[in-house]
């Protein structure tokens, strides 16, 4: 195998002629990866965005071609995927106003450019879920918010609304079978990559703890911060320390790597009804 590129979170490799992405147990907070690992993490994204391609593979076709035909090292937590020419867009949807777009809202009363009814606060769900999507920012660099119409400039208009139209019928398809196991999925972030015939298709990871801001449906409470089961517990550790957002990240203390990953395998067994 040969390494093409390391990111934040996942190794991709050539083989074969395809893709080997191994997720790591590696967690990155505001785009600076954090130099504790979460135990299983790898696994539980890998697991969970592969049931996720399952549930999703009559909406959008995705890149994995096997989760059993990769190298012995990384089973459980790599798949075997198609080559694609990823679209150097972060593809955003939203449900509920909280995180960076509750700040862009406070400011302007929009996000990404989509204009949103006053009054709203912290966890509000929103009148339809919208798409906001982001640069996509190399390792060290940060993920700026852009708008629809910029979208449209740097891929053309029929990618773009391809682009918005699938990512809103999986944010919705996601989001309804996830709040039937009683979970909210506030938002959550897509990437799509073009086939070598130009198929559009699915790729990276999908509504995992990672991407996805998971909350606790019969906790929702508009107003404040949620529960969450995802990432979001060590980000505000992480805020709560003082950190300026910039490297070297702080070590992650060993009852908050813990607490962490309890809610990683949470997200993982309340959605997929699995044990793990």
């Amino acid at each position: 195998m040969r390494l093409l590129h390391s990111g934040k979170v996942r190794d991709v490799y050539e083989d074969r002629g395809d893709v080997i992405l191994v997720a790591s147990d590696r967690v990155s907070v505001y785009d600076v990866v954090l130099p504790t690992p979460i135990p299983d993490k790898g696994k539980l994204l890998t697991a969970l965005s592969l049931w996720w391609f399952e549930q999703l593979a009559d909406l959008v076709p995705n890149h994995v071609i096997s989760a059993d035909d990769v190298p012995a090292e990384f089973a459980g937590r790599a798949v075997r995927c198609r080559r694609l020419e990823m679209i150097p867009v972060e593809c955003i949807a939203r449900g509920y106003l909280t995180g960076g777009g509750l700040k862009e809202y406070q400011a302007s009363g929009s996000v990404s450019g989509v204009a949103l009814p006053a009054g709203l606060a912290d966890g509000s769900r929103l009148p339809e879920p919208i798409f906001t999507p982001t640069t996509k920012a190399p390792l060290g660099a940060h993920d700026e918010a852009i708008t629809f119409q910029d979208v449209e400039a740097r891929e053309g208009a029929g990618t773009a609304e391809e682009l918005r139209r699938l990512t809103l019928e999986v944010y919705r398809r996601g989001a309804e079978l996830a709040a039937g196991r009683g979970v909210l999925i506030a938002d959550t972030k897509l990437e799509f990559g073009r086939a070598a015939d130009g198929t559009l298709m699915l790729g990276d990871e999908v509504l995992t703890s990672d991407s996805s801001r998971f909350w606790p449906a019969a906790e929702w409470e508009p107003g404040r911060a949620q529960r969450s089961f995802d990432k979001q517990f060590v980000r505000d550790w992480a805020t709560g320390t003082g950190w300026d957002r910039t490297e070297p990240a702080p070590e992650v203390p060993a009852d908050v790597v813990e607490a962490t990953r309890a809610r990683y395998v949470e997200a993982y067994e309340r959605i997929t009804g699995r044990t793990w």
